[in-house]
């Protein structure tokens, strides 16, 4: 009878709205190299357990008044075989009131669960990051796959050693802005900007390798968010001699136009529209969701690096020098380089730029910046203006060496 009358209440409490079950209005897996996210959104905060199971390696996260439904079943859908960290996503109703997510794993992880709050497009985001247990040193999808040109044969088809000579290997570290959960601006026609700084990236990285003594390395090279400041320590960890930043710039008003070249600045911006735009893209972190419990060392010691006056001077030299070609293939925003404190800027020894290539919320520039022949002529252009700036300042410091003939 007791038992009757827990029932008898609880579907009263039901039917008058006082408890409700929860259905998922989405959910979204990014994989990524570094780690693998898993995205819960809903109407309301999602209240949740989780807990790790060995032999084998399982993840399992208890959803707390969460329903089946339609996005919760599209989720194991997402999963595909080159995921590095799940190998399989099985739902369930664990008892009355929880739902049961078990992610059985490739390898042992380090899981990080956090919520967000709702944000632009987004709802209320139960956020599942899954790094490796055993993280070893920064990788990147190519940090060493071609870290020297080899010698050119000889007459018979064999190096000549005795006449090798070394010159200094330039690396690139190309960022491709947004990603993942974070979209960036969107165009009238629906473009992403997150695809079309992931495009621009591509080519420019192709373009790149394709010079004598250069090489370029992507900080994402797929559809997923690096946080601001992973991507500068992404970038030094591969001992980078410079750092771009690729971006498509939007504002209120689509009669907005023009390419824009943006560098660090430590004293204020050099105009309200720089000032907003910093601030814009500063806020990718909260779009693109990280856990603001840990905290990042790197970043404070950036802050007070007494390197990072001698960097910003050349920062604006490499901009200056990509401005300039950029003139060359569309109009120029501001016939000068901005400064605003960009948080993808601050690696305190890599000269850095933010290039805003064009503005997607222009109908006009949206379509050009889909075109691949326009896309084309922006990457030659901005690989003119590095070779420009490499050639008038060059590189001393012995990073990388390769051999020529």
């Amino acid at each position: 009878m007791h038992v009757l009358l827990k029932i008898f209440l609880l579907c009263g409490l039901l039917a008058s709205g006082w408890v409700q079950a929860l259905q998922l209005s989405a959910t979204r897996l990014w994989p990524s190299p570094d780690y693998t996210r898993i995205t819960l959104e809903a109407a309301q905060p999602v209240a949740h357990k989780y807990f790790a199971l060995s032999n084998p390696e399982r993840l399992v996260i208890d959803l707390d008044g969460i329903e089946a439904g339609a996005a919760l079943d599209a989720l194991a859908g997402q999963l595909t075989a080159e995921d590095p960290y799940i190998g399989a996503i099985r739902v369930g109703m664990n008892r009355p009131g929880v739902m049961r997510l078990v992610l059985d794993l490739k390898t042992a992880v380090k899981p990080s669960v956090f919520q967000l709050p709702p944000l632009g497009q987004y709802g209320h985001r139960l956020v599942v990051d899954l790094y490796p247990a055993q993280a070893g040193p920064a990788q990147t999808a190519d940090s060493e796959a071609n870290p020297a040109v080899p010698p050119q044969p000889g007459a018979a088809g064999l190096a000549k050693p005795t006449t090798l000579q070394y010159a200094r290997l330039i690396t690139v570290a190309i960022d491709a802005g947004h990603g993942g959960e974070d979209p960036g601006a969107l165009g009238a026609s629906g473009s992403r900007e997150k695809d079309i700084t992931l495009a621009l990236a591509k080519k420019l990285k192709q373009k790149i390798d394709a010079q004598e003594n250069m090489r370029a390395v992507l900080i994402r090279d797929g559809d997923y968010f690096v946080p601001l400041a992973q991507r500068v320590t992404k970038a030094r960890a591969v001992k980078a001699d410079l750092f771009m930043s690729i971006h498509a710039d939007a504002f209120i008003k689509p009669h907005a136009r023009g390419s824009s070249v943006f560098a660090l600045s430590e004293n204020g911006a050099t105009s309200v529209a720089a000032r907003w735009l910093a601030k814009k893209e500063n806020e990718a972190d909260l779009v693109g969701g990280i856990n603001i419990d840990v905290k990042d060392p790197f970043l404070k010691r950036t802050l007070i690096d007494l390197s990072q006056t001698a960097t910003i001077n050349d920062s604006l030299k490499l901009g200056r020098a990509v401005l300039k070609e950029l003139g060359g293939v569309n109009t120029l925003h501001k016939a000068h380089v901005e400064q605003a404190g960009f948080a993808v800027l601050k690696a305190p020894d890599i000269p850095s730029i933010l290039i805003e290539t064009a503005f997607i919320s222009n109908p006009e520039e949206e379509k050009r910046l889909n075109d691949p022949a326009y896309q084309d002529r922006l990457i030659d252009a901005i690989i003119v203006g590095v070779k420009d700036y490499f050639d008038k300042h060059p590189l001393t410091a012995p990073s990388r060496l390769t051999r020529n003939p």
